[in-house]
């Protein structure tokens, strides 16, 4: 399927008319106001104020200063025609001590924003946990201290009875492998922990806390409550057909695409092919395997590109390599990820083979680039571009009969990303992160245009024929 320039190939009836389009975004990278209104120290407050941790010696004090400006961001999501919108909550504005005293302030934000949402037309999808676990619990061990599946399920249960009566949609955690891979494992997140001791006690910790978290969901939520959770994935590949570079792929599968889908659908941890994950067996005790896995509504899936892997001898834990993007000539994003668009496509389908995920919803999609303002727009049509190519592969999956019915994408304003500080610009709208203005980009154009357009049926089910 080819995109054109004139970006006409696609469009959202294809998709049909249960599919939802929605854009995500995440608590911390867009709210600043990190002291306000009661709000307590989380381990990102913590991580970014350490020197040298985030490039450009970044901070998230405003962000995109969403506490304040909420009203404007919702509304641009009402002009871009997106009918839903993905945000967190951030576990230290209602618990500022991570457990116990409940920080009304911190509830009130949320119901206004809650309420703002549905007021303006917009359906809230609620994301409990985005990576900010509070400062406090870290002093405790945090993820790596099993007490940690309490503190959670504490939480969960304040998120699901201070909001249940109007968010239908909920994810439980927001990709897993990547806040305990670069948060216990490799140190380059927060809470900043590297070793393998930490990070496989922190592996099964949370997956019995996403557990735990959905089935408080299920318990108190209505019944047409749509309860999921999210997972990033790569496409992987070996560099080329020998068997060791093969091996090593599967690996390296192993630990970034199936290392908690897996358990949490019944499956156990994938120790066969990473068997470095045998270490996770001492954390488990009695009872724990009834407690590893839930019945999701839906699965959230979130891919940004793939990873093209070589056996390495010197490599612990995986004797694999990851060859750099930018060392293979091909096209990169800012964060010198490649793009390659059938990744999304293949994943798709590897989550569409397990029997037992109902729905598929990528919610997360989408590239940084370098953006400039020129009298007064934001031209990105690198973005745009990619954004069609993805859309474009995810049609063909669900064209081939794969359940996915979701499409969000990553994100609204151009934010805080993690480490990465402002260099990276992912947003359908442009920030000027010290003016705060917001711009409309082209991408965000072409996108709310998208969303619009109706075609008369009988245009759509020829041009449907014709396409595939």
């Amino acid at each position: 399927m080819k995109i054109t320039n004139q970006h006409t190939a696609l469009n959202r009836e294809f998709f049909g008319p249960g599919f939802e389009w929605g854009v995500s975004t995440a608590a911390f990278q867009i709210e600043g106001a990190h002291d306000v209104d009661g709000k307590g120290e989380s381990v990102w407050d913590n991580f970014t104020a350490k020197k040298g941790k985030i490039l450009n010696a970044d901070h998230a004090l405003t962000a995109c200063d969403f506490y304040n400006r909420y009203e404007e961001d919702i509304d641009l999501i009402k002009k871009l025609n997106i009918p839903n919108f993905r945000f967190s909550i951030s576990w230290t504005r209602l618990l500022p001590n991570g457990t116990g005293e409940v920080n009304q302030a911190g509830i009130d934000y949320y119901n206004r924003v809650i309420n703002y949402c549905l007021e303006q037309g917009i359906t809230p999808w609620i994301t409990v946990y985005h990576w900010d676990l509070p400062q406090v619990l870290e002093q405790k061990g945090g993820w790596s201290n099993r007490e940690v599946i309490n503190w959670f399920s504490e939480f969960t249960t304040l998120c699901v009875n201070s909001f249940g009566d109007r968010v239908k949609h909920w994810m439980v955690m927001n990709e897993p492998v990547v806040f305990t891979g670069a948060g216990y494992f490799f140190g380059i997140h927060a809470p900043g922990r590297s070793g393998i001791r930490s990070f496989t006690s922190v592996i099964h910790h949370v997956v019995l806390s996403i557990v735990a978290g959905a089935r408080i969901l299920r318990e108190q939520l209505p019944a047409d409550a749509q309860i999921g959770t999210t997972f990033s994935c790569s496409q992987v590949e070996p560099l080329t057909d020998k068997p060791r570079d093969i091996a090593a792929a599967v690996r390296v599968d192993a630990l970034i695409n199936r290392l908690f889908i897996e358990p949490i659908l019944g499956m156990g941890y994938p120790v066969r092919d990473l068997p470095v994950l045998k270490g996770i067996q001492k954390y488990i005790l009695s009872g724990d395997e009834d407690n590893m896995h839930f019945d999701f509504d839906f699965i959230g899936v979130q891919n940004y590109t793939r990873e093209i892997v070589k056996y390495s001898f010197f490599t612990p834990y995986v004797s694999a390599r990851i060859i750099k993007a930018e060392n293979r000539k091909v096209e990169l994003t800012a964060m010198r990820w490649e793009v390659h668009p059938p990744s999304i496509y293949h994943m798709i389908k590897k989550f569409a083979a397990y029997p037992t995920i109902k729905n598929i919803i990528i919610t997360e999609n989408g590239s940084a680039f370098p953006d400039e303002v020129t009298d007064g727009e934001v031209n990105d049509p690198k973005r745009l571009q990619y954004l069609q190519d993805y859309l474009a592969q995810v049609l063909k999956a669900k064209n081939e009969g794969c359940n996915v019915n979701g499409y969000f994408v990553w994100t609204l304003t151009d934010n805080f990303e993690w480490a990465e500080g402002y260099h990276p610009r992912f947003g359908l709208i442009h920030v000027d992160h010290n003016t705060q203005k917001r711009i409309i980009k082209m991408s965000g154009k072409w996108f709310a245009d998208f969303l619009k357009k109706k075609v008369k049926q009988e245009e759509l089910t020829l041009e449907a024929r014709n396409k595939m």
